[in-house]
């Protein structure tokens, strides 16, 4: 039914090597999110782990103003790694699945 099950296998062990490996690299992939005219820069990895947050001086005066450039920020750099993150783990996923019907979602 389904033919080489062995070899299905190693393909399926091979996509989740290049799911690690695409995973490591993108704890070094740095993408920035920034407010106000860059008073507020968030970094983030690809993984989306928040990995630095610069604040203008000028800010550390009006709370109100920190907090939403603060949101702003974030949410910007969140946005940016997701699409970085979704796009290199589908490529990383379609390049060693198996051919199964039923299971073209990465195609």
């Amino acid at each position: 039914m389904f033919g080489d099950m062995e070899g299905m296998m190693a393909k399926l062990k091979e996509a989740q090597a290049k799911i690690e490996e695409t995973k490591n690299r993108l704890n070094t992939v740095m993408v920035d999110g920034d407010a106000g005219n860059g008073m507020v820069v968030v970094t983030v990895t690809g993984n989306r782990e928040v990995k630095n947050i610069a604040i203008d001086d000028e800010l550390l005066e009006d709370k109100e103003a920190l907090e939403d450039y603060l949101i702003l920020a974030l949410n910007k750099a969140i946005d940016k790694a997701n699409r970085i993150n979704e796009t290199e783990m589908a490529a990383a996923a379609k390049g060693g699945l198996p051919d199964i019907p039923g299971m073209d979602m990465f195609k």
